[in-house]
């Protein structure tokens, strides 16, 4: 074999095993709202914040930026790690980059959540999903629509108050108790996320639905963007938080690759 068909041949080799465009950008969704002055934070948490450092033409002419910024590890799109409700589970930099990356099953309640804004998740719409799209696969990550993502720039109706630090009465969907037990038992899922501030809904006062899945180690994803752009299963969920050594949470990218 001549030096330069064994290049070639290399060459193609390559060019098979890592195609030039290996993602095609149609397919990837994002399900991150972006950081800012305006991003919804929990009433009693501190909002995010950004602060100019530096920004402009340097004396010797080239352009320099920098920036300081910071607020609570729960506001926007962010994750809960398990320790944020259970004694002794994961932190946000514990927890294992497979448990954060799996197949998607999006459960929409949105019909449901539009004529009850404090309506939860039940088992029976769980039933009812996989009855028309078969059973949730073990180790999927479930994401509940409820379309709460509509209100996202108006703070009042996303929350049902908009007075600082009032937690007595936040209106929003969430997952009942009995449907996140099933998840954790009987589908063994890896993480939920829902397109509301908390996995449990507005009224909740003990927050059982953390408590269940936290303490069966599991991941949650809260203010989960687009959530309407994905079907309901056969996306690829890909869920990357800020890795803060000894975190309760931590901000969000979240995105899906469509099948």
């Amino acid at each position: 074999m001549t030096k330069s068909l064994a290049v070639t041949l290399l060459a193609v080799v390559l060019a098979r095993a890592f195609p030039a465009n290996a993602i095609d950008d149609k397919k990837l969704v994002d399900l991150t709202y972006e950081f800012s002055a305006e991003t919804q934070h929990w009433p009693t948490a501190k909002p995010f914040h950004f602060e100019k450092v530096a920004e402009g033409k340097t004396a010797a002419g080239f352009w320099y930026s920098s920036y300081n910024y910071g607020g609570s590890e729960h506001v926007g799109t962010h994750l809960d790690a398990p320790f944020h409700f259970a004694e002794g589970k994961w932190t946000a930099e514990q927890i294992p980059l497979g448990q954060l990356i799996g197949a998607g099953a999006v459960i929409d309640v949105s019909r449901q959540a539009d004529k009850d804004a404090d309506y939860s998740l039940q088992l029976s719409d769980i039933r009812a999903w996989e009855k028309v799209h078969g059973r949730i696969p073990n180790d999927a990550i479930v994401l509940i629509r409820s379309g709460w993502g509509k209100y996202w720039r108006d703070r009042k109706r996303y929350f049902g108050t908009d007075v600082a630090d009032d937690t007595d009465n936040l209106h929003f969907p969430g997952l009942a108790q009995e449907a996140a037990e099933f998840l954790v038992k009987q589908r063994r899922v890896k993480a939920v996320g829902i397109d509301t501030p908390s996995i449990d809904h507005g009224p909740s006062k003990q927050f059982p639905t953390h408590q269940i899945l936290a303490g069966a180690n599991l991941a949650i994803f809260e203010n989960v963007a687009n959530l309407d752009r994905l079907p309901a299963k056969r996306a690829t969920i890909y869920a990357i938080p800020m890795k803060i050594k000894g975190g309760s949470g931590a901000p969000l990218r979240i995105f899906a690759i469509l099948p």
